[in-house]
């Protein structure tokens, strides 16, 4: 029988010196249910058969969550605490050599925003108030932190709220869902159908995700990538795009700028049209 499922003596025992250390209710829960799915991975029957290979039963359980179900490096570092203060506190074994894939994690570098990197931005990840742009995931696979120029915010402000009232409308019609890096969606189940986690450039055209077969709006198309990326005038863009929606003259404003001034003082390109 399960150690779990008889009575839950190790998690009780876990979870009352947890309580005895001054761990918050929440974190005690996160620990134990972290212990949880270490030994239901594990198969684990017996207390005594966690004894018994330990930093390779470990290391298979952390590789799982970074490379299968691709975790953040926070989560992977969640699971990894639980687990050193299971064996160093509770079963007084301390783990040593564990050698774990680990979950991607990198320094954020203040750096220019690049074309493909701003067509996967996020509503969350523009910050008005700091006036600065976080790039998840950007050259090299790295978090950055870029500034965000003062002559851009209120068009990208009103950018935004026509965004949003396209998603409203989305999550009217039974949609409104964005696909999410990680393991976020498993995390959060609605996470991907909050206005935060849409993208700032959205797709105008609502299609299947052929990685999940869900229909869902997704970044800006390709087109206009290319068009950007060949440098066309940006009055060529908008009589291209002038039969699309008004919304389209203010993504192709607003993503061309971004893509070429990075500072808070630069002079917007805008203001010379």
């Amino acid at each position: 029988m399960s150690i779990i499922a008889k009575g839950k003596p190790l998690l009780e025992e876990m979870r009352a010196l947890l309580r005895r250390q001054g761990y918050a209710y929440g974190a005690k829960d996160a620990c134990c249910d972290w212990v949880r799915r270490f030994v239901k991975f594990s198969k684990v029957q017996k207390k005594s058969a966690l004894f018994k290979n330990t930093e390779k039963k470990v290391e298979k359980y952390l590789t799982y969550l970074a490379l299968q179900k691709k975790v953040a490096p926070s989560t992977q570092n969640q699971a990894l605490n639980a687990l050193v203060f299971l064996y160093t506190k509770v079963l007084k074994q301390p783990l040593e050599g564990v050698n774990a894939a680990r979950s991607r994690k990198e320094p954020r570098i203040l750096v220019v925003l690049s074309k493909t990197e701003a067509v996967h931005l996020r509503v969350q990840d523009i910050d008005f108030e700091f006036k600065q742009i976080t790039v998840r995931d950007g050259k090299g696979k790295k978090d950055r932190v870029t500034p965000l120029a003062n002559n851009l915010i209120v068009m990208l402000q009103a950018h935004l709220e026509k965004i949003k009232i396209i998603h409203n409308k989305d999550l009217k019609d039974g949609f409104g869902s964005v696909y999410l890096l990680y393991a976020l969606n498993k995390k959060h189940p609605n996470a991907d159908k909050t206005f935060n986690w849409q993208y700032v450039f959205p797709s105008r055209r609502i299609a299947t995700d052929p990685r999940t077969n869900i229909k869902r709006r997704h970044h800006v198309d390709q087109f206009v990538i290319h068009l950007l990326r060949t440098c066309c005038k940006q009055i060529q863009i908008f009589i291209l795009f002038g039969h699309y929606l008004d919304m389209r003259i203010y993504t192709a404003m607003i993503y061309r700028h971004v893509l070429k001034q990075g500072g808070q003082d630069v002079v917007s390109s805008l203001g010379r049209l």
